[in-house]
């Protein structure tokens, strides 16, 4: 018989899960509402399929997508999770029109900051934005951080196509460098300009078009040079970064060589290597990617401080996968880095909070 797991630090140390899905109803009802008139091929696809099928779990995820109390912290205590970073769910505010959007980011961030006030050893949480109107998201993402106690910013990647490497959105990032807090870049489905041969193939969610997706707004990003004109900022990926950290090597040799060859307008000089923006400016965590290789790998070439634990609840609710990270060939101090240090840091958490004390 498989032995629980524990919490409260029984192991160690604390379990903290960092990308953890949450949905006010009332964003559940925008997206109902949304699909009936949308274009956006990859939502459609997504939330159509989470929002409407009657399979286990599609139905699973609704549910618990919506709660940040007791069913959801029987869940955690069923798979040894002492704490979650909650953010708001993928495509979050990205799909709604700019009066919506702000609205239910206030929501969001509202019931979040209530969760983790009533559970503050159990829950934090990141601020959702409207990332249409900007200086509407500058002022809730202050209010979010230095009223709330929110512990980030959520962005659930592309915005109707537009991406965070365009200037107009500096102003939201450079708000995220001031206030010291992560931007963390979930994934979204491909806009409709990439998506179709993806969607064709059944190839556009989670099982890989999330990944091609994302990577390719993090990569905009570097080569556009953001993290040299926001030094400090900090960014957060998941799915131990997207296959990013394969690519490290090729990507620094191709991009040295389009500066070189002048071949693109956009590629430009940067500061620092491809690779070298992992290891100073981008954190990854697991969630979804439980498999020690692939942890063991990444937490190589960029290092064990840019490597942590995420579950991915309730898209990815496997208690078996704590099972697998607590089995990595690592030390008990290796263990509660990855577990539990490098979440205080990156997030700013209060670990007396955590903790009860």
């Amino acid at each position: 018989m498989t032995e629980p797991l524990t919490t409260g630090g029984q192991a160690g140390y604390l379990r903290i899960a960092t990308e953890e899905a949450y949905a006010p109803p009332e964003l559940i009802e925008a997206f109902v509402t949304a699909l009936e008139t949308t274009e956006d091929i990859g939502f459609s696809s997504l939330m159509g399929h989470y929002l409407t099928s009657d399979a286990e779990r599609p139905r699973f995820v609704r549910d618990r997508l919506q709660d940040a109390g007791e069913k959801r912290l029987s869940e955690m205590d069923a798979a040894g999770i002492d704490h979650a970073v909650l953010a708001l769910t993928s495509p979050g505010t990205q799909v709604l029109g700019d009066d919506e959007a702000r609205e239910i980011a206030a929501i969001t961030n509202d019931r979040i900051a209530e969760a983790s006030r009533t559970y503050p050893s159990r829950f934090s949480g990141l601020a959702a934005v409207g990332f249409g109107d900007v200086p509407a998201a500058v002022k809730e993402l202050e209010r979010a951080v230095s009223s709330l106690g929110l512990k980030g910013l959520i962005c659930n990647s592309h915005i109707r196509g537009h991406y965070l490497d365009e200037p107009r959105f500096f102003p939201i990032l450079e708000a995220a460098e001031s206030l010291g807090v992560p931007v963390y870049l979930h994934p979204n489905t491909p806009n409709n300009d990439m998506i179709k041969p993806l969607y064709e193939a059944g190839l556009d969610g989670a099982i890989f078009g999330f990944g091609v997706e994302t990577a390719m707004h993090l990569l905009r990003m570097i080569t556009a040079g953001v993290f040299d004109r926001f030094p400090r900022l900090k960014l957060v990926v998941g799915h131990l970064g997207e296959a990013l950290p394969y690519w490290l090597y090729r990507l620094d040799y191709m991009h040295a060589g389009q500066v070189k060859a002048k071949r693109y307008e956009a590629i430009k000089p940067l500061e620092l290597k491809i690779s070298e923006y992992f290891r100073r400016n981008i954190w990854l965590t697991t969630s979804g990617m439980p498999w020690a290789p692939t942890i063991m790998y990444a937490r190589e070439v960029v290092g064990a401080d840019r490597v942590m634990y995420a579950m991915d609840y309730p898209y990815e609710y496997v208690p078996d996968e704590v099972r697998m990270q607590d089995a990595l060939p690592l030390t008990p101090a290796e263990l509660k880095q990855f577990y539990q240090d490098n979440a205080i840091e990156v997030f700013g958490l209060d670990e007396a909070a955590l903790t009860g004390s």
